[in-house]
């Protein structure tokens, strides 16, 4: 490897921003661990991302309850926290658990009071967009059947800096209409993240509670230490999994993980169409498109102009906020 290569990848066309900005520090001999969290910082202030920080959307009581996660890949430190509330940067209060050996995962009021009392900023993260797309809904499910559950998507991240460390963190405010107190894989080490500087790290996003059974973010982290590249580990973790999901609990719901290694190369795998953007030492910030492909492989294309244009049509539609 050389001294000079970086890279980052994440979920999400949310997260292009965040990649920007963390590839900018890399390239500038910035560390992993301050690149991944600047990286989220700009996912979760932003208010029109529903599943993510400040506008995220809320459980079925109307409050915002979000799940972080960041790990250290040369110590292997690590901090979550699960139903947090009222703080603008739960990654950030996940990195400062990091540095805890006791009490590193904390979860709903001790996770909200540790952010108080260390100096965290706190605020109402239910924004008047994101309570009223929250009636909205309210009033569709008593008006009809329907599914309650709509939007699960973490920004998850990793980091390579040019001294070799990595880095991964996840963020969210979890399923849309979840019941209080539900956590979902982001925050549990080994199935929404995990990330080892000596083999590489990925992230997960898509629903918590199918991709928790199978500890997919370590099972591709493993493969890569045993000489896989990021994208074989990737489809050979993910693919025969949710087969294996399908056939013995009956369903598989929506799977999308990312990879990268210590040299930089990257990799992803999806049974859904998944955005994510990657940035290297030897490519500028790109977004790019995955879908599942033949037997158990993963294609991947650049995004259009036509989808990026729908794209921010859809996340900035008016919204009544009268209701």
């Amino acid at each position: 490897m050389s001294a000079m290569t970086w890279g980052t990848i994440a979920t999400w066309r949310m997260a292009h921003d965040g990649v920007r900005k963390a590839s900018d520090l890399l390239a500038q001999a910035g560390r992993a661990g301050d690149a991944v969290e600047a990286l989220i910082n700009v996912v979760e202030a932003y208010p029109y991302y529903k599943s993510v920080g400040y506008g995220g959307l809320p459980n079925e009581e109307g409050v915002v309850e979000m799940d972080a996660a960041f790990m250290d890949g040369d110590t292997l430190a690590q901090g979550a926290v699960g139903g947090i509330r009222n703080v603008m940067h739960a990654v950030s209060v996940a990195r400062a658990l990091s540095a805890q050996h006791y009490n590193s995962f904390r979860v709903g009021e001790g996770a909200t009071k540790f952010a108080a009392l260390n100096g965290f900023e706190m605020t109402n993260m239910l924004t008047d967009r994101a309570k009223a797309q929250w009636q909205h809904r309210l009033a569709e499910l008593a008006a009809a059947d329907l599914d309650p559950y709509d939007g699960h998507d973490t920004v998850g991240a990793i980091t390579l800096d040019r001294q070799g460390s990595m880095a991964a963190a996840t963020s969210t405010s979890g399923l849309f209409m979840k019941k209080a107190g539900r956590v979902g894989d982001s925050p549990l080490s080994g199935s929404g993240f995990y990330v080892d500087s000596e083999r590489g790290g990925a992230t997960a996003t898509g629903l918590g509670e199918d991709i928790m059974k199978g500890c997919l973010a370590y099972e591709i982290v493993r493969r890569m230490g045993d000489g896989e590249t990021p994208q074989a580990a990737c489809d050979h973790a993910v693919y025969p999994f949710i087969e294996t999901l399908k056939r013995r609990y009956g369903k598989a719901g929506e799977f999308s993980l990312i990879a990268m290694n210590p040299r930089g190369d990257w990799g992803v795998a999806t049974n859904v169409e998944f955005t994510f953007s990657v940035a290297t030492s030897a490519a500028a910030p790109q977004l790019l498109m995955a879908t599942p492909g033949p037997a158990q492989t993963t294609v991947i294309a650049p995004v259009t102009q036509a989808w990026l244009e729908a794209y921010e049509q859809r996340l900035k539609a008016p919204i009544d906020l009268s209701r």
